[in-house]
């Protein structure tokens, strides 16, 4: 194993010049109805990318599923904030097909570590609606132009967490995984600001995980950059599962914002060429390195402007 750990200056590597919320972006290029549920329908919408840069065979860009944020309470798949990281993503050749899932939290007027229960329930509903939508695109690869070996996860905040999880329980072949093919696995898995929650100790890889990038604020106290733990229960943040990851033997991506608080789950549009590094230089290579950085950036949006984008990413809520 190749072990890189960078410190770096995050304007080298981060995008800058978020474009004002009065250029509304432009929407999806389809959606579809991937599951009915008892209580909803559930639908994504796909972002076609520039098929100049999407490249082919070997060289073909993967396609990145992504998970909106918003606690499990709120949040929808088709934000403006969130679709200026779509097109984005589309504009440099990756498809972007962003997905509904149940909120599992919806009306619960108090969440914390006494709602455990509810709080796994509510992941659980998440992931179960992420592995639909892959079927869901695994039966209709063709006739979408989909290579279901070359998909990559992607969340924010509920959704990183959802993501993140997902990853869990499939490379530990849990039942809630059995709807994906046997032989299944994601190209690739990108967090804004997410964690595992396991009721049993540890985290614990029966299979190594696929290429992991994890981007989270050092200081975030809403979904905890290191650990909650009591007895075999635990929240485990990016910060621990990098830790995890290196314990047994695995490559990692982590960029870590000192300082930085839950803002970090909203700035994917900021963040964008990071990602595209990662995508490009791990997934796509197939490498097995492990990048460490802590970066610290005064460009990115901070005070109002970082209120203002959080804002965003909750529908109008802190």
């Amino acid at each position: 194993m190749k072990r890189i750990m960078i410190i770096m200056a995050a304007a080298a590597v981060l995008c800058t010049g978020l474009p004002s919320l009065a250029q509304v972006p432009a929407g999806p290029d389809a959606t579809y109805k991937y599951a009915q549920r008892d209580s909803c329908e559930l639908f994504l919408d796909i972002y076609e990318p520039d098929e100049r840069l999407a490249g082919s065979g070997a060289d073909a860009k993967p396609t990145i599923i992504f998970m909106f944020g918003g606690g499990f309470i709120g949040g929808e798949r088709d934000t403006p904030h969130d679709r200026k990281w779509f097109n984005a993503m589309a504009d440099r050749g990756y498809r972007v097909v962003s997905i509904d899932y149940r909120l599992g939290l919806k009306g619960a007027a108090k969440v914390g570590v006494a709602q455990v229960n509810l709080i796994d329930n509510a992941i659980h509903m998440a992931v179960d609606d992420l592995f639909s939508a892959t079927v869901f695109l695994i039966d209709n690869a063709e006739s979408l132009g989909i290579d279901p070996d070359n998909l990559v996860i992607s969340g924010s905040s509920a959704g990183a967490i959802s993501v993140l999880q997902a990853e869990y329980e499939l490379c530990n072949r849990n039942p809630c995984a059995q709807v994906l093919p046997e032989d299944f696995r994601y190209a690739g898995v990108m967090s804004f600001s997410g964690a595992i929650l396991s009721r049993e100790g540890a985290l614990d890889y029966a299979e190594k995980p696929s290429p992991v990038l994890l981007l989270h604020g050092t200081a975030d106290k809403v979904v905890n950059y290191t650990q909650i733990r009591f007895f075999n229960l635990g929240f485990f943040g990016s910060s621990r599962i990098a830790d995890r990851f290196s314990r047994l033997g695995f490559e990692y991506w982590i960029l870590r914002f000192a300082g930085r608080g839950h803002e970090i789950a909203g700035f994917m549009y900021e963040t964008i060429d990071s990602q595209i590094y990662f995508l490009e230089n791990e997934v796509m290579t197939r490498s097995c390195r492990t990048v460490d950085a802590t970066i610290s950036d005064p460009t990115l949006p901070s005070g109002e402007n970082a209120s203002r984008s959080r804002k965003e990413l909750y529908g109008g809520s802190e």
